[in-house]
This record gives structure tokens, C-alpha cells and sequence, in this order.
């Protein structure tokens, strides 16, 4: 059996146990060639997944450099933003940290640097090492707050600054804020920043603390409106007073000029009270606006000096001396190696092509508030003159590409390379200069893809013969001058001035217009004296005292009107003496109530016995009959409401006697003292006397009447008289 068995094995192949080995062996081989291209795709693959990875998971240098520059000192403010927040602050915003009484590490950047501000403070914290309150603040205030093994109430703090202050409060007033919030505690801090949101969900926004340039030119408009328009209006306003009441009912009428009696002329001190008035009110609002509109600057950012305004440009340029990619390392980086290794590459190789030269890339922020106002081409500029006293070889002649990380925008300026200037800044592709929908999606704005295209576009530019420059950019302006508000009185300060004197004199013009509309109503809806030929037969034998003092003012204002309506005609007729009598009457009639003419005070009659309302009525008719011309000095002695007289005869009145007096008759008299005698006794004037009893009206003891049958003038002069005695 063994002789067998051996001979079998050695004779023939062992089928079995061959094929067995063989298909082993096979599947080892097999193994390691799947094992080994695996990992050769692995290794292919390594790059590109490390390529596509998000900025959040690429290492973080912007934290690391900032834990680095915390740890040189714990308040470190940004050279980006020296118009709003310059370098130069930094000792003010560790005077306030000081408050928080606990150790407090205080980032001044850019808005929008960061996707995320927490993880930002966070990682911050864990390259520092340290514990402590990490504030990050922007141009606008404090942004984010945390707080790292110390009891502070970081996010109380923070609410309370966002909602208790205006936006434009500044970020140095908003940290202030914020660290008197923490000194109080976390109690206190968190009753203050739920009542601080409450009062602004309600919408009780703060209130601005600044202004901008419109407002200053709305304020300056309406001084300019105050300046003309208010001093105007008073003397506009006054003058139109003064004619109202002139034509007013019962207002005074101007004394004639020529009536060879001195005239009562108002102090001089009165004349110039309006005028005055209105000086004083010019000069008012002149003095006072500056202080109303006292503000001077659009913002709360201090003046930065000098070495603020270059920090930046010397610091790109000292880097750019030394790798021709800049990337800012205040932001988030945007550019993994692999990408800046290739951009190193392209740009070597464009250095060394035929009408090449060197390429600047700077990835940094541009914003309106760094040293060159958010002007890419300014900017530009700035660092090329720098970087030439960097490099002390002249010139930095090359390309200066300027790449915002914020925004994602590519702008490309050409200084001294023999590349056509014009079309690398105005011709620029869309999808270099801007990106399309993917970079806009992108946190990093695909600046590497991007800036690699810009790389072959400027392979593939035009040559020309001659180097180039682009531009010649202006100087951007000055950090006080874009601070400062124009003065108040200048912009539409002028165009205020035009718009007051035109308002001045419409509001004028209406009141004007008013008035006359309610002297002329005033006017018709008074009584109207009774026509003189109606006098005999409509007036009354016993009227009452009521009927006397309405007949007055009626007659007064009648006299008054007259007068003012042809005194200026009359005086330029030559015709003084009519005025000047009729004026004479009027004047007597006022005095009798007391009416002082020179302060033009309205003829009100309260007060006036009857037997001088009676004085006032024939005093006052008889000035109008002198401005008709009418120079009859007597009226009706049986009754002087009858009017002028036209004769004179020797008439029994009195029911006692035989006795007969020479009395003056108007015209309906006279005729009875001849056809009917008896008739006047019956018409005799008698007036109110006391306790109801009616006397003749020539009787009372101390009435002006008992000079009256000597003449209306004697009647006036015995008033003028007995005014001077009083």
C-alpha cells in the first residue's frame, strides 16, 4: 500500500491539492494588488479632499495670530480701521477693561472678519492658554463677549450695549457700557439687558447720537429760515396791525399835519419798538442756533494720528518684501497651501516671460473705514510707494493685485510693466473680478480658482512697447475732514435766507388778507348813521340811554372812516383847513370818553353820563359835516339829534312862562315855529335823569351842552378845555 500510495504521488501530478495552492495563491495576489491601489488612490485622493475642505476645518492661523498678539498685550485694536477706531486707542479700551475687576482680553477687528465669532473667541482662548472675560468688537460696538473659567456676565453685558445705545454710539461708548454692566454682577447685569430688550422690542430704538452731512444742511436751512423769516414776519405783521386798525371800526383817524396846532406825536422810543424787537430777535437766533446745533463731527471716532493711517500699508509691505502673496492674518484664511504654493508657481513663471514682471497679490479687507477709504486703487498706490522704500531699488514697478476676503472682489492695477493698463482694470473678467453663483456661495469666495484664472489672463494679455501706469488715484480725504460737519452757517444756510424773507412775506399777505376780510365784515355789520334829511323826522324826542351810547359809536365810527378816507386827498389837495376842523370835532368828541388818539385806543363808551353821549353824537356828526364842507357851527337848539340848523328864531320851549329864547332851527323847526308853535314845545330833547325822571338836555349841572347855543366849535373848545383842567 505505501509503494503505492508513493508511487501514485510520484508517478502523476496530485491534481487536487495543486489546483488548491494555486487558486490560494491567486487570491493573495490579488489582495495585495487591491490593497495596494487603494492606497495609492488614497494618497492621490489626499490633496484634493484637504483642497475642497471648508475654511472652519483648515488650521486656524487667524486665531493663533491673534493669541499671539493678546499675549504680547490683552487689548489689541486692528490697523484696519484707523478712521473709526485707530491703533492709537488701545490704552483707553485697557483703562475700561480695568473696571470688569476680572482679567478681560479685549479684539478690536473688522466687521464680517469672521464666519463665526464664537468659535473664534474660543479658539483664541485655547492658543492663549489663558482664562479670563474675551470681548471682540467691531467699528460698531461690542459684537461677541465670553467668558472663559470667570464668573462674568458676558452675554447680559453685551445685550445691554446692543439695545441700550444708538448705533452709531462708537465702539470705545459701547465697551464702556459694557463693562459697567459686568462690574454690576450677574443679577443686576441680567434684570438691566431683559429691560433693555423689552424697551426695544417695543420699539423704543435709542435715539441717533450723531448727525450726517443732510442733517446739517436741514439745520442749516432752517436757521437760514429763522434768520429772514421770524424778523421779517414781526414787522411785516406789525405794519399790517397798524393799517388794520387804522381801518378798523372805531380806530382812530391820523391827526392832520398843517392844522397850525401842535401835534401829539408818539416817543420816538415807540417808533422803534418793532423795529427793535425785530433786531434783537435777528441777533437772538443768530447767537442761539450755533448752540442749539452744536454738533461738529458725523461720529464719535477720535482723530488718528499719522502713524495710525500708514500701520497697515507698512505692514503689507514689509511682507510683500518678502513673499509676493499677502494674506491678512486678522481674517480667515482663504487660501490653503496647495493653493499658494500653485500661486507662487504662476506668478514665478509670469516673472520670467517676455513682457512679465513681478506680481503683488494682497488678500486683506477694504473698508471705508482704513487709511485709504475702501479704494482698492489708492490702496495700491499706498503700498508700491511703500514698498519701494521697503526694497530701496527704486520704483516697485509690477502688478498689483488687490483681493478682498470679505466681499470676494479682485481689482488688478498695472504700475510700470509693459502690459496694456486699461483693460486689466476695466476689461476684467466678470467671473475673476466678481465671481459667479458658486463663489458667491463660498465662504473663501473661490479666491485660489479665481486668482489662478487671473494668473492666465494676465499670461495671455496684450504687450505693449512702452512700460505703463494706471491712473493717477486722488488723495483720499482726510480723517477730519470726512469726520467734521460742514458749518452751520453755510450749505443751504443761503437758499434758507430766500425761503424766509419769500415765507415772511406770504404769512404777511395773508394776514393782510384776513384782517380786511374781517374789518370789512366788521364794517358792514355796524349800524349806519341816519342820512342827515332823515335827521328831523327819526330821532327820537326821550331816547334812552342805550339809544344815546349806540348812536355815538356809531356816529365816531362813521367820523372815523371818514376822515382816514380822505385826509390823505385833502392834504394833497390843499384843502387843510377842512381836515384840520373835522379833525378839531373828532378829537373833542374823543376826549369827552376819554379816548387818548395819540395811543390809538379804540373809542369804547362805557361810563359816559348821557348828556355827554349827546356832546360826543353832535361832535362827532358835525366833523363829518366839515369834511363835506359844511360850514355851519350850530345845530337844532330844540333838538341837536335833528342835525345842522338853517335859521334862527325868537321860540317859546318851556310849558312854564311866556318866555322866549333866539335858538337855532333845523329846517322841520323852523317851519313849526311858524305854522305850529306849540309843536316845539313838544319836541324838546329831554334825557335820562335820575331815578327814571327825563330832564331837558341843557339843563344837567356840569354838561358840556351849556355852551352848545354859542356854537359846535365853542363846544369843542369848552371840552378841550375842561381836558387840560382834569
Amino acid at each position: 500500500m505505501r509503494g503505492l500510495a508513493t508511487r501514485t504521488a510520484a508517478g502523476r501530478p496530485p491534481t487536487h491539492h495543486t489546483a488548491s495552492s494555486a487558486f490560494r495563491l491567486l487570491l493573495i495576489l490579488c489582495g495585495l494588488t487591491v490593497l495596494l491601489l487603494t492606497s495609492a488612490a488614497t494618497l492621490a485622493a489626499a490633496p484634493a479632499r484637504a483642497a475642497d475642505a471648508p475654511a472652519a476645518s483648515r488650521p486656524p492661523a487667524q486665531a493663533a495670530y491673534l493669541a499671539d498678539r493678546l499675549r504680547e498685550n490683552p487689548v489689541h485694536v486692528t490697523d484696519q480701521l484707523p478712521r473709526e477706531v485707530p491703533p492709537s486707542m488701545a490704552p483707553d479700551f485697557a483703562r475700561l477693561a480695568e473696571r470688569t475687576r476680572v482679567p478681560t482680553y479685549v479684539l478690536v477687528l473688522p466687521g464680517q472678519s469672521t464666519s463665526g465669532e464664537d468659535d473664534l473667541l474660543g479658539a483664541v482662548h485655547d492658543r492663549l492658554g489663558r482664562d479670563g472675560l474675551f470681548v471682540l468688537l467691531d467699528e460698531s460696538g461690542v459684537r461677541q463677549a465670553a467668558a472663559y473659567g470667570v464668573r462674568a456676565p458676558a452675554e447680559a453685558a453685551r445685550t445691554t450695549a446692543a439695545f441700550e445705545l444708538p448705533y452709531d454710539a462708537g465702539p470705545l461708548r459701547s465697551f464702556e457700557l459694557f463693562v459697567d454692566v459686568v462690574a454690576q454682577g450677574p443679577e443686576r447685569a441680567k434684570a438691566r439687558a431683559d429691560a433693555a430688550h423689552e424697551r426695544f422690542r417695543d420699539d423704543h430704538e435709542p435715539e441717533r447720537m450723531y448727525i450726517g452731512p443732510s442733517d446739517r444742511q436741514n439745520q442749516s436751512f432752517v436757521t437760514g429760515i429763522a434768520l429772514t423769516g421770524v424778523p421779517l414776519t414781526i414787522l411785516l405783521l406789525a405794519l399790517c396791525v397798524r393799517r388794520a386798525r387804522r381801518r378798523f371800526p372805531r380806530a382812530a383817524p391820523p391827526r392832520p399835519k398843517d392844522d397850525g396846532r401842535p401835534t401829539a406825536t408818539r416817543p420816538k422810543w415807540r417808533r422803534l419798538l418793532v423795529p427793535g424787537l425785530a433786531l434783537a430777535t435777528a441777533v437772538a437766533i443768530a447767537l442761539t442756533a450755533p448752540l442749539v446745533f452744536d454738533q461738529t463731527k458725523r461720529g464719535p471716532a477720535p482723530l488718528p494720528t499719522s502713524g495710525d493711517m500708514t500701520a497697515r500699508v507698512e505692514r503689507i509691505a514689509k511682507g510683500l518684501a518678502q513673499d509676493p502673496v499677502y494674506a491678512d492674518p486678522e481674517s480667515p484664511r482663504v487660501l490653503d497651501e496647495a493653493e499658494l504654493s500653485g500661486l507662487h508657481d504662476r506668478i514665478e513663471r509670469f516673472g520670467r516671460s517676455e513682457g512679465g514682471g513681478p506680481v503683488y497679490v494682497t488678500v486683506v479687507p477694504h473698508l471705508s473705514e482704513d487709511e485709504s477709504a475702501g479704494d482698492g486703487e489708492l490702496f495700491a498706490a499706498a503700498v508700491r510707494t511703500k514698498l519701494s522704500r521697503v526694497d530701496g531699488v527704486g520704483e516697485a514697478d509690477g502688478v498689483y493685485v488687490v483681493a478682498d476676503p470679505l466681499t470676494g472682489y479682485i481689482d488688478v492695477f498695472n504700475h510700470g510693466l509693459r502690459l496694456e493698463s486699461l483693460p486689466l482694470n476695466f476689461d476684467l473678467p466678470e467671473s475673476i473680478a466678481y465671481g459667479d453663483d458658486r463663489a458667491d456661495e463660498a465662504d473663501d469666495h473661490l479666491l485660489g480658482e479665481r486668482l489662478d484664472a487671473l494668473m492666465t489672463y494676465l499670461d495671455e494679455a496684450p504687450r505693449t512697447d512702452e512700460p505703463t501706469t494706471f491712473g493717477n488715484p486722488a488723495r483720499a480725504p482726510g480723517p477730519k475732514e470726512e469726520n467734521s460737519l460742514p458749518p452751520l452757517f453755510a450749505t443751504d444756510f443761503w437758499p434758507g435766507l430766500f425761503v424766509g424773507a419769500v415765507a415772511a412775506l406770504l404769512l404777511a399777505g395773508l394776514v393782510a388778507g384776513v384782517l380786511g376780510i374781517v374789518g370789512a365784515v366788521l364794517r358792514r355789520r355796524r349800524p349806519t348813521p341816519l342820512p342827515p334829511d332823515a335827521l328831523p323826522l327819526l330821532s327820537p324826542t326821550e331816547p334812552s340811554e342805550e339809544y344815546l351810547r349806540r348812536t355815538a359809536r356809531t356816529e365816531l365810527e362813521a367820523a372815523d372812516e371818514a376822515i382816514i378816507a380822505e385826509a390823505d386827498e385833502a392834504q394833497a389837495g390843499g384843502e387843510v383847513s377842512r381836515i384840520a376842523a373835522a379833525w378839531d370835532r373828532f378829537e373833542a368828541a374823543m376826549l369827552l370818553i376819554d379816548g387818548d388818539v395819540d395811543e390809538e385806543r379804540s373809542p369804547q363808551t362805557p361810563g359816559a353820563d348821557p348828556a355827554t353821549l349827546l356832546a360826543v353824537i353832535v361832535l362827532a356828526r358835525a366833523s363829518r359835516n366839515a369834511l363835506d364842507g359844511d360850514t355851519n357851527d350850530r345845530c337844532c337848539g330844540v333838538n341837536p339829534l335833528h342835525g345842522p340848523s338853517v335859521g334862527r328864531r325868537h321860540v317859546r320851549v318851556s310849558a312854564e312862562g311866556n318866555r322866549r329864547r333866539m335858538l337855532s332851527l333845523c329846517p322841520l323847526c323852523l317851519d313849526s315855529a311858524t305854522a305850529a308853535p306849540h309843536e316845539l314845545r313838544e319836541r324838546k330833547l329831554t334825557l335820562p335823569g335820575p331815578a327814571g325822571t327825563r330832564v331837558p338836555y341843557d339843563e344837567p349841572e356840569g354838561s358840556p351842552l351849556w355852551v352848545l347855543s354859542d356854537g359846535i366849535s365853542r363846544l369843542a373848545s369848552a371840552v378841550r378845555e375842561s381836558s387840560r383842567v382834569h
